[in-house]
């Protein structure tokens, strides 16, 4: 099997079941966007099949969402090709992506196919959110948690990644990451992350002078960033915290945004803890609020307002 850097522990102990004949038939990989859930899942579908790592094979079937949730049709899919016999071997496995995005109906749609698929497959759900999926599901799924890499793995994806790091610092990408590859990759590469960095930047420092139409203008910009909408919470709230940070300690190596020191520092001196808190509150609420499906752009705006108001 080729190096994979990460979760070994897990990876290890699904190995063995798998060649001991002992593996439950459904499986649940729970963990951070970024951190590995689908290279996991397919170390899984690799052991089972008995496939090459990493390449596609007709009895490994992928189902990602569409749309914004997973309905009950989708799921009289997924059930129809459940009942499909194997092509190549008598083994078939199902991996379902973005499994948060089921609906409760959904769920229970799926809930018998779990309890008795037909012999030979193995479903996989992949899932940001253990707390959303129903416990019906959970009772009867081997349940995976993905923890950040350590120190050390981290590193070695670097190395294994980006090849000789002595020529590049790479502490600003490590404080993001928090040891989560995926955020650290987008770090490095990702041109639109950076400018939705420069944004909230500049949105946290107008808000001082607590003009309604300059921050408003503000909509349109969040708005570029509907499909990340997680990413883009994280970054309004990593901002918010490193200001909080540094205001206590003054201390680079304890804030997130490393790299952007120097205008942290700025803001430190412009913003009281009290307005602080209460953009925090503002986010947590607007991310409460797109757990219900809400509308974007209307949260925006409320969260907007709410920072003027704070």
């Amino acid at each position: 099997m080729e190096e994979y850097i990460g979760h070994k522990k897990i990876i290890d102990g699904f190995k063995k079941r798998a060649e001991s004949n002992t593996l439950s038939h459904a499986h649940l990989i729970v963990g951070a966007n970024g951190i590995g859930k689908s290279k996991v899942a397919d170390i899984f579908s690799s052991l089972i099949l008995n496939k090459e790592l990493f390449k596609a094979n007709v009895d490994s079937i992928e189902y990602r969402p569409k749309k914004a949730s997973i309905g009950v049709d989708d799921v009289r899919e997924i059930i129809e090709e459940v009942n499909k016999k194997p092509y190549e071997g008598d083994k078939k496995v199902i991996t379902i992506f973005s499994g948060e995005k089921l609906t409760i109906q959904a769920q229970n749609a799926l809930l018998k196919t779990i309890e008795e698929p037909p012999k030979g497959v193995f479903i996989i759900i992949l899932t940001t959110s253990i707390e959303i999926i129903l416990e019906t599901i959970k009772s009867r799924c081997q349940i995976y948690k993905l923890t950040p890499l350590s120190n050390e793995e981290i590193q070695s994806y670097i190395l294994k990644k980006y090849g000789n790091i002595e020529t590049i610092d790479f502490s600003p990408a490590l404080s993001y990451a928090g040891g989560i590859p995926g955020r650290l990759e987008k770090f490095i590469d990702d041109e639109e992350l950076q400018e939705a960095r420069k944004v909230v930047l500049e949105l946290i420092r107008e808000i001082n002078d607590k003009n309604v139409e300059s921050i408003l203008k503000y909509e349109k910009k969040l708005l570029k960033y509907k499909d990340e909408k997680e990413e883009l919470l994280g970054i309004i709230e990593g901002f918010i915290r490193d200001i909080i940070v540094y205001k206590e300690v003054s201390d680079k190596k304890f804030i997130i945004n490393s790299d952007k020191r120097k205008e942290i520092e700025e803001l430190v001196n412009l913003m009281s803890y009290k307005k602080l808190n209460s953009m925090i509150d503002a986010v947590k609420e607007l991310r409460k609020n797109l757990e219900s499906n809400s509308n974007f752009s209307i949260n925006i705006n409320i969260m907007l307002m709410s920072f003027l108001e704070g």
